[in-house]
């Protein structure tokens, strides 16, 4: 029996499925693939489009007449939040770290062109908590003037949010069977946690329908996730229970829980020069555009893990690259071309 999501509030937000790329050997002589979630569509793609549909679903379905989310200054997830109200006619409030730049660029530009209000809250991009409190008294002043508002955390991080990437696990394996192909590792960059909770949602509610499974590596790019926050396999497990009573069996444990923490660098947000040195591998190798704050540090860990002699020789390992290309157009966010 197939896991099956009809059951669910969703909205239609993102262009899938994207499609899973081959890509080069790596190091050891493992098979690269690329799964190309930077190409969900809504407003210039990325993994939180999954993320929304199930977002926004709930949202319309409770009434909400306007979306409030948080981030850093630069947030993809905010900007794509921004898209989804305009393709859903609801009105949207995203609060950022640092200060309103005099010249928008990047996220923040696409944000606003979209119909986005910035508010700037002048913390640190690594201070979510600061941020969550910025957002949690903007929702409060929003119903106060009836707006109705459904406020997202960081990262649409929650167990409804989460079932974006349950279905996107599901997806990847039709894709394996159509493809003739088993990967042992599916690698992908994790920030707020709820990706890597629904790829392991997504994974457990396989394992209960008698399904190969590949295991799940996340490369930890913000603070929190390295030291356990969110707690992923009970967000996980909250997930698996929104997706449906045909899975009692299905559960994650502590144990599921991959996430390694060496590629942060100084923190969150900060450019690393191996992350650097992913984006020139990537952008050489298959005309792939990986940001500094996520998708560079994520296959920088992937390309470590390989040089490491983490993949067999001919296994295939597959890297969910998860969008954050405007980023590269924000002052900072070009990566260093020396040593190209």
């Amino acid at each position: 029996m197939q896991v099956v999501f009809d059951h669910l509030e969703r909205a239609s937000l993102a262009t899938l499925p994207t499609a899973l790329e081959l890509g080069p050997l790596l190091d050891g002589g493992a098979q690269l693939w690329v799964k190309r979630d930077d190409l969900t569509g809504l407003g210039g793609g990325g993994n939180k489009a999954r993320k929304l549909e199930f977002l926004c679903g709930d949202a319309l379905a409770s009434g909400a007449r306007s979306l409030v989310t948080v981030g850093a200054g630069q947030s993809n997830h905010c900007r794509m939040t921004a898209a989804a109200g305009a393709k859903l006619g609801l009105e949207v409030h995203l609060v950022l770290s640092g200060d309103q730049p005099s010249v928008l660029t990047g996220n923040q530009l696409l944000s606003t062109l979209f119909g986005a209000q910035l508010h700037f809250t002048g913390a640190e991009e690594s201070h979510w908590g600061e941020l969550e409190i910025a957002r949690e008294s903007l929702t409060a002043e929003l119903s106060a003037e009836g707006l109705s508002p459904y406020a997202i955390p960081i990262g649409g991080s929650t167990s409804v949010g989460a079932l974006g990437y349950a279905v996107a696990f599901i997806e990847l394996l039709d894709q394996f069977d159509e493809a003739g192909i088993a990967p042992s590792t599916v690698v992908f960059t994790s920030s707020s946690g709820g990706t890597h909770a629904g790829l392991l949602a997504g994974r457990a509610a396989a394992v209960a329908q008698g399904r190969v499974v590949p295991n799940v590596v996340a490369i930890g790019v913000a603070t929190g996730v390295n030291i356990g926050w969110p707690d992923v396999a009970e967000l996980a497990n909250e997930t698996v229970m929104l997706m449906g009573k045909h899975l009692e069996s299905a559960s994650v444990s502590e144990r599921d829980v991959e996430v390694d923490t060496r590629w942060i660098g100084e923190d969150y947000a900060i450019p690393t020069d191996a992350g650097d040195e992913a984006i020139r591998w990537a952008a050489g190798r298959g005309g792939w555009i990986l940001d500094r704050t996520y998708s560079g540090k994520g296959l920088s860990g992937l390309l470590g893990l390989a040089a490491e002699g983490r993949f067999a020789e001919d296994s295939d390992v597959v890297f969910i690259h998860t969008g954050g290309w405007p980023a590269l157009f924000a002052p900072g966010g070009a990566p260093l071309l020396s040593g190209s």
